[in-house]
């Protein structure tokens, strides 16, 4: 076993708390890795943990397969998590351990402690993170700006949109900022409006980049977005809320007011749970919008242009990333890896088409898959944390690469005479 899925399916993106069915998400998740990137499907594993369920309805149904009882939380819950990952550790040394849908209290505590200790990757967090960073340097590979330049509004303050905030400010503080230049550069909403340093119940990921009331002279005004973003005057907004149809005309035309080319992603899913359609989203801007989403959209017609929208979706990135580490025999998966695996992803745009993605299509999914795990594989060749004796990323990539082999029908029948 080389790749391990797990889940605990409390945070399910569009669904929440799904108990012990979420390992439908771990088991699909291994069909994209091998589909995209060539693992052996032979050699990965997913796993499901039984931590009871909050979902009332789950608890209520007889046909449950899971334990009936609320999950289990605090230091119970992390101790099992710790045998959990020692015990992988030991049987299957030169795996990576993949977590998916881990809950908002649980999955950043979950990577921080094991990030640079073990060969990990939360999809969550750090996919969702590297695929909008590689569709904000793909718009801006568009525009001509720079990183450096933009405003960020985060919409949906959760577990993804955290991510996406630490790669984008990661990138930042890459480009040249000191953090604290960096931390300017940002804005969360959330449930309760714009988050501010002062209110109760914040995670120590949104602490981290809240800002003060006294910035504002109508602070308590802007629990609305649209006054939100007349306040913050955001030139990227990121939408993870799942609150459908959340930007709204109003908000939209308020960004379009403030930015040449705003950058809108709402990356929700399913379609029910999107903050806006491309569609209205490029209306309302008067065609000026560049706009990914997280579910598969058509192009949409403004003014006899057809634009592409881009798929922000995670499996763009992760079958790339989690190959190119297994390629090499990484250490570790660090935030290098990432930022050259969202670089790769980015740099296929095509910026001179009019009406150009931000991100490539979904099928060419194989193309770019594999040259993300390169990227990712010289990343870790670069730092010194591939095995000893790999040196030739692209090598090492096809040299671990798994294909069907379909052999004739005759062939097969002779087996048997």
């Amino acid at each position: 076993i080389r790749l391990i899925v797990v889940t605990d399916a409390e945070g399910i993106l569009g669904i929440g708390d799904w108990g012990v069915n979420g390992v439908d998400i771990a088991v699909g998740k291994l069909m994209v890795y091998t589909a995209a990137a060539g693992i052996d499907p032979a050699q990965v594993l997913p796993v499901s943990i039984d931590a009871g369920t909050n979902n009332q309805k789950l608890l209520d149904d007889q046909n449950y397969l899971g334990k009936r009882h609320a999950r289990i939380e605090g230091q119970r819950y992390f101790d099992f998590i710790d045998q959990f990952v020692g015990d992988l550790e030991s049987l299957f040394p030169k795996s990576l351990l993949h977590f998916e849908d881990f809950g908002r209290g649980t999955a950043a505590k979950i990577l921080d402690k094991y990030q640079g200790k073990i060969l990990t990757f939360n999809d969550d967090i750090q996919g969702t993170g590297v695929i909008v960073l590689a569709g904000v340097l793909g718009a801006l590979n568009i525009t001509k700006e720079k990183l450096t330049d933009q405003t960020f509004l985060t919409f949906g303050a959760g577990t993804a949109g955290m991510g996406i905030v630490k790669m984008l400010f990661e990138e930042l503080v890459r480009q040249g900022l000191s953090e604290q230049e960096a931390k300017q550069h940002f804005y969360l909403f959330d449930r309760q409006g714009l988050l501010f340093d002062d209110m109760e119940g914040l995670t120590p990921e949104q602490a981290r980049f809240t800002r003060s009331r006294g910035e504002f002279d109508n602070a308590a005004q802007l629990t609305d977005l649209t006054a939100a973003i007349k306040a913050v005057q955001p030139t990227v907004m990121v939408g993870t809320s799942t609150v459908h149809n959340a930007f709204t005309e109003a908000a939209i035309r308020e960004m379009a007011a403030h930015a040449k080319h705003p950058i809108i992603f709402p990356i929700s899913n399913p379609t029910k749970k999107i903050e806006a359609m491309p569609d209205d989203v490029m209306n309302w801007s008067d065609g000026r919008a560049l706009v990914a989403t997280g579910i598969p959209t058509p192009a949409v017609d403004y003014q006899g242009v057809q634009y592409e929208i881009g798929q922000a979706n995670n499996a763009l990135i992760y079958p790339g990333v989690g190959f190119g580490a297994l390629a090499v025999q990484a250490k570790v998966i660090n935030d290098e890896m990432l930022a050259a695996a969202a670089h790769a992803l980015g740099g296929l745009v095509d910026a001179d088409q009019p009406g150009a993605a931000v991100l490539p299509p979904v099928s060419k999914l194989v193309d770019f898959s594999k040259k993300v795990a390169e990227a990712v594989a010289q990343s870790a060749i670069d730092q010194g944390l591939a095995a000893a004796g790999i040196t030739d990323a692209k090598q090492a990539v096809a040299d671990f690469t798994w294909q069907a082999e379909y052999k004739p029908l005759d062939q097969e029948l002779a087996r048997f005479e």
